[in-house]
């Protein structure tokens, strides 16, 4: 069943798809009046039926009570030094289906990437359509927020918000006596928000591991082998859901 995100409300039961979600209903999978979609409004899933297409608006109707929900436990922000290419096109699309809360990127010191300020915008909402996509495609009822692009200060300063403050280094992978991300998953059970930093294909400098140091991170290691800045996400959100799923 087609899965859609709405932002208003359901008032005495019904509401409206509108905008590129209507003409998705009707021009693409070219659905008739009385069958049933998914809508999902403040962040609740409920069976819904079409009762009339007005215009280029789709009428609904709530048909259930709010079905049960998928998303993960903690609210888990990644935050990712600008990588090359599409690779912030499979980050937030891959991060998204495996249950991330919000998408921060900042400019790293070894970022080749730099972000043009006159089309930052656009690409923003471009990554916002890729999560909102890929949100209703893994049936999620929270579509993950991609933020604007940030300095590496800026994140410093956002990133006294969080409960656990996290940061992949390669270097501690290096180590023979590592830190295992497992052990400090554990200790981590009675807290909500989780921020996690990871550096661009380059990885962060030492001053910037010092500064994370300083503002309350805590390193981590992903394993004994080396990650890609497109795989590391995704290793951490897939050990998340193992252990608070």
């Amino acid at each position: 069943m087609q899965r859609y995100f709405i932002p208003q409300p359901f008032v005495d039961g019904t509401s409206v798809i509108s905008g590129e979600d209507a003409k998705h209903i009707q021009k693409v999978m070219r659905m008739q009046e009385g069958q049933s979609v998914i809508v999902v409004s403040e962040g609740q899933a409920f069976e819904a039926i079409i009762e009339v297409f007005d215009g280029f608006d789709v009428r609904i109707k709530k048909k259930s009570k709010s079905l049960l929900s998928n998303e993960l436990p903690k609210n888990v922000t990644i935050c990712c030094g600008l990588p090359k290419g599409e690779k912030l096109d499979l980050i937030t699309q891959k991060s998204t289906e495996l249950g991330m809360h919000e998408l921060i990127l900042f400019e790293a010191e070894r970022s080749i990437v730099k972000w043009d300020a006159s089309k930052g915008k656009k690409k923003q909402q471009r990554l916002q359509k890729i999560a909102k996509e890929a949100a209703e495609q893994s049936h999620r009822n929270v579509i993950p927020e991609i933020h604007d692009i940030v300095t590496f200060k800026g994140l410093l300063q956002q990133s006294k918000q969080y409960d656990v403050l996290l940061v992949a280094d390669e270097e501690n992978a290096k180590q023979e006596d590592r830190t295992r991300f497992v052990e400090i998953l554990s200790k981590t059970h009675d807290k909500k928000s989780i921020c996690v930093v990871f550096g661009p294909e380059g990885g962060l400098s030492r001053n910037e591991i010092q500064l994370l140091l300083n503002h309350g991170f805590q390193t981590i290691s992903l394993g004994p082998r080396i990650l890609r800045a497109e795989t590391a996400p995704l290793y951490v959100l897939s050990a998340m859901s193992y252990e608070f799923e």
